[in-house]
């Protein structure tokens, strides 16, 4: 599942995870009727919508063993909101739990499915990850545990992971929040950043590709020259 990001904002991270799965011996299925997930209707109160957009995709991914997603916000929107949504329709619920059960952010697929923390990527520098928010909607989140990103991060030869003040604090995003309260998204923005160059690295790595839009633009308009990479365009590193 391409997500709508991932199509229009940054293909290369969608091509990454096709060309990491298939070194790794994954037979790639791209449904050319996927369309977006329906997260921005649901979010915005357009609940019918968004049920529209839900059934389609579950039709779209039917026949799919594993539908794996380079993104924790759609993934989380099929995971954990298509269930909720669709729970008052009997066949749809089911067919909805059925796609949850069968969809995966990329990360946690590559460590928790198929059990690969290192897949032959190499990064000579120091590397922070931020932690996009729906993650934890995921459950990948705990004080006692690693996240399945630092997992990958830390089994890159030559890169060196390094902590980020408010790892877990938004970066101000939030689809459309960010143009509902500018001034809002803008001091958070504004913190994330001055977390990464408080930091070190030379790289920031996430999850989701609206994240990297919006700090990597912010990051851009000050002058900064850290590098945004989506996980999977650091693990084709070589």
């Amino acid at each position: 599942m391409i997500t709508c990001l991932g199509d229009c904002i940054r293909p290369e991270a969608g091509k990454a995870v096709v060309r990491i799965l298939r070194r790794l011996g994954q037979t790639i299925d791209f449904p050319q009727a996927q369309t977006c997930c329906g997260q921005p209707m649901f979010n915005s109160g357009y609940a019918e919508l968004a049920r529209e957009q839900a059934k389609h995709t579950i039709g779209v991914f039917e026949a799919s063993e594993a539908v794996v997603v380079p993104s924790g916000s759609c993934a989380a929107m099929v995971k954990v909101e298509y269930p909720h949504l669709l729970e008052a329709e009997r066949e749809w619920h089911e067919r909805a739990t059925d796609l949850a059960a069968r969809t995966f952010e990329f990360s946690d697929f590559l460590v928790n499915q198929l059990k690969v923390a290192d897949v032959g990527a190499r990064y000579r520098g120091k590397v922070a990850f931020h932690f996009a928010c729906h993650l934890r909607m995921l459950g990948q989140a705990g004080p006692d545990r690693e996240s399945a990103v630092e997992t990958l991060i830390r089994h890159v030869q030559g890169a060196t992971y390094v902590p980020l003040a408010r790892q877990d604090q938004c970066c101000g995003f939030g689809g459309s929040f960010a143009i509902r309260y500018p001034q809002i998204s803008g001091n958070m923005v504004d913190d994330k950043m001055n977390c990464i160059v408080a930091s070190g690295a030379d790289c920031v790595v996430s999850t989701d590709a609206g994240c990297l839009m919006n700090i990597g633009g912010r990051m851009h308009r000050e002058g900064k020259q850290t590098e945004l990479l989506h996980i999977a365009e650091l693990l084709e590193r070589r």
